[in-house]
């Protein structure tokens, strides 16, 4: 009897595991990354990018939530040339959302306006 209740707790652990993944799991069989949001993994988007961007390194990758949209940008320097080459990948699809050249000038405006940002709250935090 004992040995019966044993397997009935592993049997309900099993359906609700795989209940669990096939929650996780997107359209095209990829992992969704519950705690982000993000349909198209990290490494899928920073190949995407580097296409978008030929001999390019990336200096920086982030996601982030922008005008309603849940994006991978990445910061791309191409060496010999000046600023860099911002581009955003969809991270609920994958499709490349901008490629944007950036001086080095308005860079630094950039991570300045990102320095405030971080040391101001938003409002409802």
């Amino acid at each position: 009897m004992k040995n019966r209740g044993v397997s009935i707790v592993i049997a309900l652990f099993a359906v609700f595991a795989m209940a669990a993944v096939t929650q996780a799991s997107t359209p095209t069989g990829g992992t969704r990354h519950a705690h982000t949001g993000a349909k198209v993994s990290m490494k899928t988007a920073r190949a995407t990018a580097l296409a978008k961007v030929p001999g390019g390194k990336i200096k920086r990758a982030e996601l982030e939530r922008e005008k309603g949209r849940l994006i991978y940008s990445f910061d791309i320097r191409v060496p010999g040339k000046s600023g860099i080459e911002e581009v955003q990948v969809d991270a609920t699809d994958g499709s490349v959302v901008s490629v944007v050249h950036e001086t080095a000038k308005k860079e630094r405006q950039e991570a300045q306006q990102e320095k405030m940002e971080k040391k101001t709250p938003a409002a409802g935090h």
